[in-house]
């Protein structure tokens, strides 16, 4: 069986998303002004409102916290990224190093579209208790 490079790989789109794992901070170049984003650790809270970022400004500020957060260290391994002119998904591991720790986190980003813009991104962990832990410092990390 042979398979062929498909046009969601290569989507402009998928091109915005690898310029964005490649350097979290860059998110605000591709979103929309009034773009949202649910932390992975939305469902750990209550509190329906905890988890949403809104605005630009504030997704580009969260992904700087999630950078200070590792000391610097974090490394998003992206493995698979598909993308058409409404949708984006990106497959990976999270991986960061902090305080003698190690974290290695399987995600699935998942990402709308409006007219090339980001309007909404999911962050999802595969643990997101543990990852929370780990960027809190209340563990010792988790492994993939």
């Amino acid at each position: 069986m042979s398979f062929e490079r498909h046009p969601a790989c290569t989507h402009a789109n998928a091109q915005k998303l690898r310029a964005i794992y490649a350097d979290l901070t860059r998110i605000g170049e591709f979103a929309a002004d009034d773009m949202v984003l649910y932390t992975a650790s939305r469902d750990l809270r209550g509190d329906r409102g905890a988890g949403r970022v809104v605005g630009k400004q504030a997704a580009v500020a969260h992904e700087r916290e999630l950078i200070r957060l590792t000391g610097g260290t974090l490394v998003m391994d992206v493995h698979e990224i598909v993308a058409n002119d409404q949708f984006g998904a990106v497959l990976g591991v999270l991986r960061a190093h902090l305080r003698g720790a190690s974290l290695a986190m399987p995600f699935c980003g998942m990402w709308r579209f409006r007219e090339g813009l980001i309007t909404h991104h999911w962050e999802n962990a595969h643990d997101p208790a543990a990852t929370e832990a780990f960027l809190l410092g209340t563990t010792g990390g988790a492994a993939a």
